[in-house]
């Protein structure tokens, strides 16, 4: 075998055992952290497979030496299949995906674009722990990286998740961030027929 063809065997490897890893982490929850909740009658959790997906995808883009974005990783992740910047996303759900204030699991969390965000930011619940708290899937938020199961509170006036804060480092909830909603992996309108 020749050498290239022996780091590419290993660079394989290694990506296959990030992939396990990461998809082992996300399986279980962190201690002391409640087990997965439903919320609205969702389902517990997010499909592996889709996950699984999602992960090596970024892998793949990562390894290839290409920018890890959270578009693609939603879309990966949550099988909305919509395109744009971030921030678009709310916009251009309508009339083609449901969309609502009330998070799920595998819903897309639309993060509003702004001065801190200037295209916006898409993330995929994966757990929703209490009605004012949430887990999330998602590329980006840190530079280049995939970050799982991160915690979300919704700090909104009105309780209805228009404003959040996010858990960037343990125990210590960031600034707030708008948010325009939530876009869920369901067809509505002519894409159904209607």
């Amino acid at each position: 075998m020749t050498p290239f063809k022996t780091r590419m065997t290993a660079l394989r490897a290694a990506l296959a055992a990030i992939l396990l890893l990461g998809v082992a982490a996300c399986a279980t929850p962190d201690a002391g952290q409640s087990a997965p909740g439903t919320h609205a009658g969702q389902s517990m959790s997010l499909l592996p497979q889709r996950q699984e997906m999602a992960i090596s995808q970024a892998a793949a883009r990562r390894a290839q030496g290409q920018r890890v974005w959270c578009v693609p990783f939603a879309r990966d992740l949550s099988g909305i299949d919509l395109r744009g910047n971030a921030g678009t996303w709310w916009n251009a759900a309508q009339g083609v995906y449901a969309r609502g204030k009330e998070p799920q699991v595998g819903a897309v969390m639309v993060f509003s674009a702004g001065r801190n965000l200037r295209v916006g930011h898409l993330a995929v619940v994966s757990e929703v722990v209490s009605p004012r708290e949430i887990r999330i899937d998602h590329a980006n938020w840190e530079r280049n990286r995939v970050t799982l199961r991160q915690r979300v509170v919704d700090v909104s006036p009105r309780n209805d998740w228009s404003m959040v804060r996010v858990e960037s480092v343990p125990g210590t909830l960031g600034r707030p961030y708008s948010i325009s909603g939530f876009v869920y992996n369901q067809r509505v309108g002519r894409a159904q027929g209607v």
